[in-house]
């Protein structure tokens, strides 16, 4: 579905946000990128959504270069960034409709996002009394409601407590299981990406340093978690 091909991107001079970075992510399948902050994931993310272009390298979405897929169908990638939120005097019907409207969705499509929501009758009200938990569960409607074959989702969970991280994890699952898409999903939380991702790729530096599925990788360094994997790899890159 998607190939990323030695990206690398800089800001001024100095600093190198996507340093030669390569990964792939086939259809029906979730991929975590994780790293610490300044480690590229943003960026990287915002290249793929098509929001910056990379100062080298390629991103192929089924062989077809990313400026050509989106020139023709814009649906194809639904992009969730970190710092995303909401019209307060909107409510969040009036969300899902505007956003659908940008992408030509039809009432199929608006039914579609308010399940994915599941707020319900909430979907009435303003979001002004959304709790940030209602607002993300609706910004993830609004994303995938026109069922795009790839969704870009940077820290989904930021803020959130157990019960409603719980309840996005699932409902990422659940779409990609359900449409085949892929989905590439950003987080600081190791825990959270070892239950939702069948592969990882652990950024530091602007570079994948290591690459595989969460228990593979637990037990190819003989530890008890992602956490412990990323330690390792990160003091064994700066020594």
């Amino acid at each position: 579905m998607l190939e990323v091909r030695n990206i690398r991107k800089t800001y001024g001079r100095e600093i190198l946000a996507v340093n030669n970075l390569s990964f792939h992510v086939t259809e029906g399948e979730i991929y975590g990128l994780i790293g610490p902050n300044g480690a590229g994931k943003t960026t990287t993310l915002r290249i793929i959504a098509g929001l910056i272009k990379p100062d080298a390298g390629e991103v192929l979405i089924r062989g077809v270069s990313l400026h050509e897929v989106l020139k023709n169908d814009r649906r194809i990638i639904g992009y969730l960034p970190e710092e995303a939120n909401t019209y307060p005097l909107l409510t969040g019907l009036e969300h899902l409709k505007i956003y659908g409207g940008l992408y030509g969705a039809g009432k199929e499509d608006l039914e579609f996002g308010a399940k994915i929501t599941g707020l319900g009758k909430r979907l009435m009200e303003k979001t002004s009394e959304y709790s940030h938990g209602m607002k993300r569960r609706l910004l993830l409607g609004a994303v995938l409601m026109t069922r795009p074959r790839l969704a870009i989702l940077d820290e989904p969970t930021s803020g959130l407590d157990v019960h409603a991280s719980v309840s996005v994890r699932k409902t990422i699952r659940e779409y990609v299981k359900s449409t085949g898409a892929a989905a590439i999903v950003s987080s600081h939380n190791m825990l959270e990406i070892e239950y939702l991702c069948d592969r990882v790729g652990l950024i530091f530096k602007g570079r994948i340093v290591e690459e595989g599925r969460p228990r593979e990788l637990i037990e190819k360094y003989g530890v008890s978690n992602l956490e412990e994997v990323f330690t390792l790899l990160v003091e064994g890159v700066e020594s």
